[in-house]
């Protein structure tokens, strides 16, 4: 058994904004088997600011593992706790090597393309019009759930634009989310989240920074609107840590990214502790190419969740693979007639 890797570079159609930053660009590490002419790939999406594993030595650490590859999946997540994306990168590849079809790690009726994923609409920050115009496309879209970004521009045009969608569409008609990306302070969190909760919200997702554990749990109890963790997940590896945080912090909802928290196995380990505690959860793709997304999807089809999901950010790039994975009418859709073309790798597959 052989492994390589390779770099790849995704480049935004559009610069897309976060409170953290503007994005242009993705890097992700592609992670190839090789067994008796078999292949199988498997998409290390590193979040660069953002994953626990945006270290100096990540690259070396895929060297380690192309190395030691023979030692199979089992040995190499236990010795890649700290290494979540390359974690999950390895569970694609091992099962896309078992696979009778590579890239259908998990067949199922949303494979053979008689069923669908709802999914949220995104919308990124950005000037009002610029917000507007988004918000009108993903209508026009078809999506019956929208996320908005918060956070990042000045919080009375944010509530503005919520108004308007709300004047035009009820709760019943369009779900909405908010994600601050942990933009509030503490100290005015809470009555953000009073203003925000007068427009019928879904959920906001992380609205202060992570680690402020305290601070989190008191808004969780007070809180009008309910709370999604996301970052806060990020580096909470052990089950003992993973239950205590959940248990302290007591959120409404929880959002999976698997490759932020160790994969199908980590989201899995998370989600079984959430549920024990009545905590919701849903997935959501943390920009990965249609690789990672389409393993994400599969993955996600499974576990029979009733929530949309966050699975819509395919079309966000200019030099993603094609592949068979459509967004319509609000849904993530398989497409049975359409194959991959992975052209702009490197390697012979």
């Amino acid at each position: 058994m052989t492994a390589t890797v390779q770099q790849y570079i995704l480049n935004f159609k559009k610069p897309s904004g976060t409170s953290r930053g503007i994005l242009k660009t993705k890097e992700t590490w592609f992670i190839i088997i090789e067994i008796n002419g078999k292949t199988g790939i498997g998409e290390c999406a590193l979040f660069r600011g953002l994953s626990v594993d945006d270290r100096p030595d990540y690259e070396k650490k895929l060297k380690w593992v192309c190395d030691h590859i023979e030692l199979g999946l089992d040995n190499l997540l236990s010795d890649l706790i700290e290494f979540p994306s390359i974690q999950f990168g390895l569970e694609q590849a091992f099962k896309s090597l078992e696979a009778e079809s590579r890239f259908e790690l998990f067949p199922s009726e949303f494979t053979r393309g008689k069923a669908s994923i709802p999914i949220n609409g995104l919308i990124w920050m950005g000037s009002e019009t610029f917000m507007k115009d988004q918000i009108k496309e993903k209508l026009e879209a078809g999506f019956d759930c929208i996320k908005m970004k918060i956070g990042a521009i000045d919080f009375e045009t944010e509530l503005s634009l919520l108004k308007s969608i709300r004047n035009e569409f009820s709760a019943k008609d369009i779900e909405l989310r908010v994600d601050a990306n942990g933009a509030f302070s503490p100290e005015h969190a809470l009555e953000q989240l009073k203003r925000l909760s007068e427009y019928d919200l879904h959920s906001i997702e992380q609205p202060i920074k992570q680690g402020q554990f305290e601070a989190m749990a008191k808004l969780c109890e007070e809180t009008p609107l309910p709370i999604a963790l996301d970052e806060e997940l990020i580096g909470v590896f052990s089950v003992t840590k993973q239950t205590e945080l959940l248990q302290m912090i007591n959120p409404q909802y929880i959002i999976l990214k698997p490759s932020l928290v160790g994969g199908w196995h980590g989201s899995e380990q998370w989600i079984n502790i959430a549920e024990k505690r009545d905590i919701g959860w849903w997935i959501t793709s943390a920009l990965e190419s249609n690789v990672g997304l389409n393993a994400i999807a599969q993955w996600t089809y499974m576990l029979d969740s009733k929530l949309p999901q966050g699975l819509g950010t395919g079309s966000l790039f200019t030099n993603n693979f094609e592949s068979p994975l459509l967004v319509k009418n609000g849904t993530l859709q398989h497409q049975i007639n359409k194959g991959w073309k992975l052209a702009n790798l490197k390697l012979t597959l």
